[in-house]
């Protein structure tokens, strides 16, 4: 275990679009769970209004701006052994790798724990992450990192449109986008290279369309490996997951296809070194089943909070000990009290987690949902089966309504037209589609929704038919 005293965390900053409550979480469980192996814990963290700055989370605690200038302040004045960039999602990592290009964390000796300053780059630098995939032999869709605009235009025409654009060193999807020609591309790279901390974005083939399956790891300095949890986005490849209606465990993989991607995963967070918790994203073909990596979270994310959630498998509090030195077989299971936490969580229910966004507040803001979160918060239902986890969900976004209804139109055409583009209201205009007898396949094909959803779907209508 590293001869640690006192630990930085840097916390989860303003609660805004794109970045919210589950990074309170992760950091209120990491500054618990380091209290109980005796470390002292400083929490540095903008917002007042969160559990984590709550007095008796952590024994030191600064409400300031988060800035790497501050932070190096409060370093230079309490002197850390160690600092946890994970738990604070983007905004630690870009901090913490700010403070090492400053030169800060050399000068007072303070180490860098669960996910390296190397780590990050590899996870977080588009052109890097690529190259490290190619060195495993991971597929990944055919892609340029670039820093101009030029560039970016010159990497589209190689790879062919439609593409993604994926800003370095962003959370939620922001300054990116999909673009159909150099005019949306000029555009969504603009606003990308902006946001992006190091001014790069990578110009991706679109995969669009495809299944999205997520996967939550975690794995220890010995190189133990577990997998905590599969997730599968109901909305195909297009949604940002964030954004995106997500069931867990994955409901339609077959157990071969489960298999690849999990020994994916297990190969790809070894490859990038994480002592933690891991995101990793995959994009499946509907039918090739062929498979790319499309993104990893070196670090604790909205999925880890999910994930956390439904299995009852703490990821941050385990995480954070893990960053200290810990063996996942030496720490216990806090909700078994009886296993380790090398012990993969089974799920025999279903879990599921849908968005809820702020356009009954912001009216004039374009429902469509895309390549960058507009969610600002969600919520989490447990069921025996999918159709009772939808309906619980559902009820819970607080939206009126006793279940899953439809919206009343009757229209094919604007039924069609938002089912081909996504807004809020995606998943009651399918309601309405189903009520208009349009067919399961042919809702599939404008919604690229695997049909198994859109079954699932239909038994609540049919469901709700009275009886004769």
């Amino acid at each position: 275990m590293h001869d640690l005293k006192k630990v930085l965390i840097i916390g989860s900053g303003p609660i805004q679009i794109g970045q919210a409550a589950e990074f309170d979480y992760s950091g209120s469980q990491a500054c618990l769970s380091l209290k109980e192996e005796g470390i002292t814990t400083v929490l540095v963290n903008s917002n007042p209004a969160t559990i984590m700055t709550e007095p008796d989370i952590a024994d030191i605690i600064y409400v300031e701006p988060l800035t790497p200038e501050i932070v190096a302040k409060i370093i230079e004045k309490e002197k850390p052994d160690g600092i946890l960039p994970p738990m604070g999602g983007q905004t630690g990592l870009n901090i913490t790798s700010a403070l090492a290009a400053m030169g800060v964390l050399e000068k007072y000796n303070v180490q860098v724990l669960g996910t390296s300053i190397d780590t990050i780059k590899k996870g977080e630098d588009r052109d890097s992450f690529a190259q490290l995939m190619k060195q495993i032999g991971e597929p990944i869709p055919a892609s340029k990192a670039i820093t101009t605009v030029p560039e970016a235009i010159t990497a589209a025409k190689e790879i062919g449109y439609p593409v993604i654009i994926r800003p370095a060193y962003t959370l939620g999807g922001g300054g990116g986008g999909m673009a159909n020609n150099d005019e949306e591309l000029e555009k969504v790279t603009r606003h990308g290279l902006q946001l992006s901390m190091i001014h790069q974005v990578l110009i991706e083939k679109s995969v669009a369309g495809w299944y999205e399956i997520e996967y939550e790891v975690m794995r220890d300095s010995a190189d133990n490996c577990i997998t905590v949890c599969s997730m599968e986005n109901i909305d195909p490849m297009g949604v940002h997951t964030g954004e995106s209606i997500v069931v867990a465990p994955a409901l339609t993989l077959s157990e071969r296809d489960n298999q690849k991607l999990k020994e994916a995963a297990l190969k790809i967070i070894r490859a990038l070194g994480v002592e933690g918790g891991c995101n990793i994203q995959f994009a499946l073909h509907p039918e090739t089943r062929e498979y790319v990596v499309i993104e990893v979270n070196p670090r604790v994310s909205r999925s880890s909070a999910l994930a956390s959630k439904a299995t009852g498998y703490p990821i941050a509090r385990v995480a954070a000990k893990i960053a200290i030195g810990k063996k996942l077989d030496e720490i216990p299971n806090s909700v078994t009290k009886k296993t380790p936490a090398s012990f993969e969580p089974a799920v025999d229910y279903v879990v599921i987690k849908i968005p809820r966004w702020p356009f009954d507040k912001f009216r004039d803001a374009d429902p469509h949902i895309g390549t960058q979160m507009k969610a600002t918060g969600e919520v989490m239902s447990i069921g025996r089966t999918f159709e009772e986890a939808l309906q619980k969900a559902v009820r819970s976004l607080d939206i009126g309504g006793e279940g899953l209804q439809g919206m009343g139109e009757k229209d094919k055409d604007k039924i069609i037209d938002q089912l081909q583009h996504p807004t809020d209201k995606r998943l009651f205009y399918i309601v309405d589609a189903l009520e208009n007898k349009m067919s399961v396949g042919e809702i599939s094909e404008h919604t690229k929704i695997n049909p198994f959803f859109i079954e699932k779907i239909k038994n609540i209508v049919e469901a709700r038919k009275p009886s004769i």
